[in-house]
């Protein structure tokens, strides 16, 4: 009995030792079938009812006491899968996940929906499936990943053929836009009828617009995060499309045995080629170039090689030449640590350039900026219910704003240099991710940025430090005349800031089902774009933060619900938001802004402010999806004077912003008929944009000249269209490793001609005044044709 007693203490003794045993499962959640890992995959154990998500590499941690679990790994649009795995010691185990296939009818497959985020933190946050923005209805039949996010709540831009997005009332140099974690200062081709990411080379993309993560900074607005394909580890792929005025085409495939990928992707376009054809000498093209490479050197050590290079031209008869466009490479080092400790260290060198040549003036400009970027960022898996990012970052600017070069000896330009300006931006931060308990979750951070304006420069110094005097007598803002100059030597400090910037997002889950969410986080912004019109044009420069040039400031706060029903069939998002700025430029009347040597003449510091309602609805499910967006906002601007005695710009009054837009109606649907037919549809209906339109008018020298009354007191007419899209795809012979499809689309189904701007003249025959309205496109058709093989 004694012996017997003995025994079961020590079978008793060694079972409760290894309950109490801790160990690890990391690894890979990847695509089967593309081998491209997976961002923000499920991983989650039932008997512990604990879970994770993978990181943007496919990265995932688990920490469980040891034992015997089923572990269920899901992702949108994938089968999900689940496994028995005996855990014993710390395990390495990578997970392949099958994409859903509607077609296949024999087998039941059980898939991960879409579905409304309810136990995270993540608000104001929107993820859209590369597959989903494929069947969306665009202009010229091209995929346009910028275009597809304007069908999101919170999201518009100024208009037909404009380039650019404005995220909640933000204008949109206020949108930090990553490509594989490099900067793009400029995201459209063609004036914004294409955008330069080729979707063919796109992995993932998540758009942040509120409770943003401390590991982002340097913008106000939103954080657009794109990541491009690694390329198949195990065949060479091929996939392209031919359209009516550009073509694409991608290669894809394998290194050193699958050790490594390599991804190249080309795109142009040719539209100028028809006008050759009739014998006219103007021309509008672009063309980009997308290329990755990735070797995995051990089980901890992934090496990454990222590039894209595009151009636009536009050519009128040689006579007028403009020239602009991106570039960016990017050398990034993933190690494992250990099975908890992961960590990416990037170098990154991003370029904008843009070129004028104008033949009738003899003159050639340059100007663009350029910026090297290194960061080293670090998760930390402390327990499943506490995860810790953390990270420094630093970036050199070269700032230049243009360079006049006289077109041939015969010009009179006398060749100018503006000056050029530099500046260094380091930032840390700390990102803490808690699930406190089964319904509470938060997430907290602090982001310590710096900024360094620093020469080689000569400054302008102006009596009582005000670059722009006020005119009492005609109440009206001019140029200050500088009293002086003073040097500033190579990298001497010409001004300088330093910023803490807390996050903070909250999530209460009543059930599976319902929880609500809110968040405040604060963001500074360091350079500024220098425009005056509603949308961004490749003449637009960047400057930074100085004496004049304030850092930008804003302070946001988000509270949402969200819900899922019918066994996730559907979802709700319900979100508010208000939003403050400080040191918003605004420009005195009249203001010159381009070749402009001394910008702090004609700029002033004022505020802003948007709040508004957001409303997505979607299904998820069905041969019918698609959602229903609806965002009721207000975005003003204030500049007060600055003394008493001052009037400020529109006599200090709030006014709306260029890009407020009251109502935002988005509603998209993909039907899917059969297995060959599928089709799309898009609507979209927005309020005008502001405008300011003549309020009287005067005679001059016998010429009648047109006043106007307060800023953006008027609106164009509403703007909004239909877009229709029929995609057929040939039944496939099974011997074939060929797939195509045809994509049938109509732009604008109804030919509404939406007010582009519109022009006040006067009659040269009736001496009438009289409005013209300019529009870009009426209706639009167009085919394309795609290929896999």
């Amino acid at each position: 009995m004694k012996t017997k007693i003995k025994i079961f203490a020590v079978f008793l003794f060694t079972a409760v030792c290894y309950s109490q045993q801790k160990v690890t499962i990391s690894g890979t959640i990847k695509d089967s079938k593309s081998t491209e890992t997976l961002f923000s995959a499920n991983v989650y154990i039932n008997e512990l009812k604990i879970g994770t998500s993978s990181n943007e590499y496919g990265f995932y941690s688990l920490t469980v006491p040891a034992g015997n679990y089923s572990i269920k790994v899901s992702y949108v649009g994938f089968q999900d899968i689940e496994e028995t795995v005996l855990l014993t010691q710390n395990t390495k185990k990578d997970f392949s996940l099958t994409e859903n296939d509607r077609n296949l009818q024999e087998v039941v497959v059980k898939t991960n929906k879409s579905r409304a985020e309810i136990n995270n933190t993540e608000m104001s946050v929107n993820k859209l499936s590369i597959q989903t923005i494929k069947q969306m209805p665009v202009v010229f039949g091209e995929v346009d990943i910028l275009k597809s996010i304007l069908l999101l709540p919170g999201v518009t831009n100024a208009g037909e053929g404009q380039s650019g997005f404005n995220v909640r009332g933000g204008s949109a140099d206020q949108n930090l836009i990553l490509l594989d974690e490099a900067t793009v200062y400029n995201s459209s081709h063609l004036f914004g009828f294409f955008s330069v990411f080729n979707a063919d080379a796109i992995k993932d993309l998540k758009l942040y617009k509120g409770g943003i993560p401390a590991r982002f900074g340097g913008r106000l607005s939103s954080v657009l995060d794109i990541y491009q394909k690694d390329g198949n580890k195990e065949n060479y792929k091929f996939s392209g499309g031919i359209g009516l005025i550009s073509s694409r085409l991608t290669a894809e495939g394998p290194l050193s045995g699958g050790k490594g990928s390599f991804l190249v992707a080309g795109r142009g376009s040719y539209g100028h080629l028809f006008l050759k054809l009739a014998d006219n000498q103007n021309s509008a093209y672009f063309y980009d170039l997308n290329t990755k490479l990735n070797y995995k050197l051990n089980n901890k050590n992934k090496l990454f090689l990222s590039g894209y290079f595009g151009r636009d031209n536009f050519d009128l008869n040689d006579a007028f030449v403009n020239t602009f466009g991106n570039s960016f490479g990017n050398l990034r080092w993933n190690h494992l640590f250990s099975d908890k400790l992961f960590s990416n260290l990037s170098l990154i060198y991003s370029d904008y350039y843009y070129s004028l040549s104008v033949d009738y003036f003899g003159i050639k400009w340059d100007s663009g900026i350029n910026n090297f970027n290194l960061k080293y960022d670090f998760k930390y898996y402390l327990s499943n219910s506490t995860k810790i990012t953390y990270g420094a970052n630093a970036q050199y600017y070269n700032f230049n704003p243009g360079k006049v070069t006289p077109l041939g000896e015969d010009s009179g330009v006398i060749a100018t240099q503006l000056d050029k300006k530099f500046a260094f931006e380091p930032s840390f931060y700390l990102d803490v991710d808690q699930k406190i308990s089964d319904k509470l979750t938060v997430n907290y951070g602090l982001r310590y940025s710096m900024f360094y304006r620093l020469g080689k420069q000569d400054i302008n110094i102006y009596a009582n430090n005000q670059a722009v005097n006020f005119n009492n007598n005609f109440k009206i803002y001019e140029k200050a005349t500088p009293i002086g100059v003073k040097k500033y030597d190579t990298n001497e400090v010409i001004a300088k800031f330093d910023n803490l910037e807390p996050r903070l997002a909250l999530s209460f889950a009543f059930n599976n089902n319902q929880s609500v969410k809110a968040s405040y986080n604060r963001m500074t912004q360091y350079l500024h774009l220098i425009t005056n019109t509603g949308s961004p044009t490749p003449l637009d420069i960047w400057s930074p933060s100085d004496d004049f040039f304030k850092p930008q400031l804003l302070d946001q706060f988000a509270i949402g619900y969200f819900q899922n029903f019918n066994d996730d069939k559907y979802s709700l998002e319900v979100e508010s938001f208000y939003k403050k700025i400080k040191n918003r430029v605004d420009y005195i009347d009249g203001a010159e802004l381009i070749a402009n040597n001394a910008l702090e003449q004609v700029i002033l510091n004022g505020n802003g402010r948007a709040y508004g309602l957001e409303l997505m609805v979607r299904k998820n499910t069905g041969t019918l999806t698609g959602w229903i967006s609806y965002t009721l906002s207000r975005t003003e601007q204030q500049t007060p004077g600055r003394t008493p005695q001052e009037t400020g710009i529109n006599e200090g009054k709030w006014y709306r912003s260029s890009y407020d837009k009251l109502h935002n109606l988005s509603a998209t649907a993909t039907y899917k008929w059969n297995d060959k037919w599928s089709f799309g549809s898009i609507f979209t209906l927005q309020s005008g944009q502001p405008t300011t339109y003549p309020d009287g008018q005067y005679e001059y020298q016998d010429i009648i000249v047109p006043s106007y009354g307060l800023r953006n007191g008027n609106s164009l007419p509403a703007f909004h269209h239909l877009d229709i899209s029929a995609t057929l795809t040939p039944r496939k012979n099974k011997n074939r490793k060929w797939n195509s499809e045809w994509v049938f689309s109509i732009y604008n189904l109804y030919n509404r001609k939406n007010t582009a701007s519109i022009n006040f003249r006067q009659n040269t025959d009736t001496g009438a005044n009289e409005a013209v309205k300019f529009y870009i496109f009426g209706v639009m058709p167009a085919v394309t044709y795609n290929f896999k093989l």
